[in-house]
Order: C-alpha cells, then structure tokens, then sequence
C-alpha cells in the first residue's frame, strides 16, 4: 500500500492531509464512498508536520471533523501521485481499449472478430493517446487512429429512441454520445437515432430506461 500528500488552498491558507494512494484515486472516481486519513490530523505542511489550526479549518471546511475534511480535499484539492502508479494506470486503460475492441470491433473486409494482440499492437503502432476517461468518450478518437493501421470497423446497433418531453433532460446525456441524428418534435419530445457498439447496447437500454423510467421507445433499425 502506498501512501501519498493530498493538498488544497482554501480560503487563502494550504491544507494537506496523508492517504492511502490507492484509495484516494478509487474515491476520485467514485468507486468508492469511504476515503479516511492515514493520520488522524490536517496540515498546513505535512512534511514539517506543521498542524492546521482548528480556526483555520472551521473557516476553510465549515467544520473541524477530520473525515469530512479529508473527504473534501480528496475530491476537491490535488492528490500526488507517483509514476509507477501512473503507468500501472495507463496500462489498465489499455487493457480495457483492448477488451472492449475486440469485443466490439470487426475486420469490415472478413466480418471476423479482431484478435486482442493484433488491436494492441495497432494501438502501439498508432501510437495512440488513451486518456484517462471513459472509454466510450473517447473511442472515435481511437478508431480512427487504428483504421490508418488495419481495417476495423465497429460492430454496432442502429436504434430510433423516442424520448418523452419530461425526460429529454436527464435522457439527452446517455443517448447524445451515440446520436446519429436528432429531432425535436412539436409535443417536446425527443426522436434520436443511436448507433451504439453492439457490446454496450445492453448497458445503454439499461441506463436509457432508468433516466426515463422506461417510458421511452426504442425500435432497432435494420440496414
């Protein structure tokens, strides 16, 4: 396990408390709720161990509860990390590219799945950027940097989604990342044409329906 300085400015002073790595950067994420210190004390400067006042917390967090204010800088504030944990980060971006292509990904030429070493060694080849997002963010991106290298296409779903007027709101997020096309219509309500990786199309009905309730109709087209 290793531990790291999480710090933030606020309210005109530094505050910098000890974590666990791991953990920080998992509540970061939201993979996590609980994120707790590795001592049981904020600091102006951890390394001089220089104590915060509990005035100065009161002012900065509006309270002076450790855990909350741990919780704050965690999110918030900056957490430092080392570079091997960087590049074990990257490398597991990776795998998941690689795991959802060839899942998804097929040759247009042979329609055959695309073998897990073949995409990664076409990711090396194009020497492509993989941030650290969510990959369905960011596979365009990575698509057509692989398509210069072999031929890869997406397997993917075509879907017509009409999305109530009371739900367009929250609904317009799932569904605009894959939107092909869009029309509102006169009643408020959104018509959307989707075109979703056939690997996700479960998940995004999943969360089409729970943003809507299920209340919105969905018709797969068929080319």
């Amino acid at each position: 396990m290793t531990n790291t300085t999480a710090r933030i400015k606020k309210a005109g002073k530094h505050f910098e408390v000890l974590v666990n790595l791991e953990d920080a950067m998992k509540f970061r994420r939201g993979e996590s709720s609980f994120i707790q210190a590795e001592t049981d004390e904020i600091f102006r400067d951890l390394k001089k161990g220089d104590k915060a006042p509990e005035t100065d917390l009161l002012e900065a967090f509006g309270t002076d509860n450790v855990n909350e204010i741990v919780k704050k800088i965690v999110r918030d504030g900056e957490v430092q990390t080392t570079q091997d944990f960087r590049d074990e980060e990257h490398e597991k971006k990776i795998k998941q590219v690689v795991e959802f292509l060839s899942r998804n990904a097929i040759d247009p030429q042979t329609k055959n799945p695309i073998t897990s070493e073949r995409i990664k060694s076409a990711l090396e080849q194009a020497h492509v950027n993989i941030k650290n997002s969510p990959i369905e963010s960011q596979v365009k991106d990575i698509m057509d940097a692989l398509t210069k290298i072999i031929p890869i296409k997406l397997d993917t779903k075509k879907v017509k989604v009409i999305i109530p007027a009371m739900h367009t709101g929250k609904a317009y997020g799932v569904v605009s990342q894959h939107k092909v096309s869009e029309n509102w219509l006169n009643d408020g309500s959104l018509e959307i044409v989707v075109e979703v990786p056939a690997g996700m199309i479960m998940d995004f009905y999943d969360k089409l329906n729970g943003v809507t309730h299920g209340s919105a109709l969905t018709e797969e087209i068929r080319e």
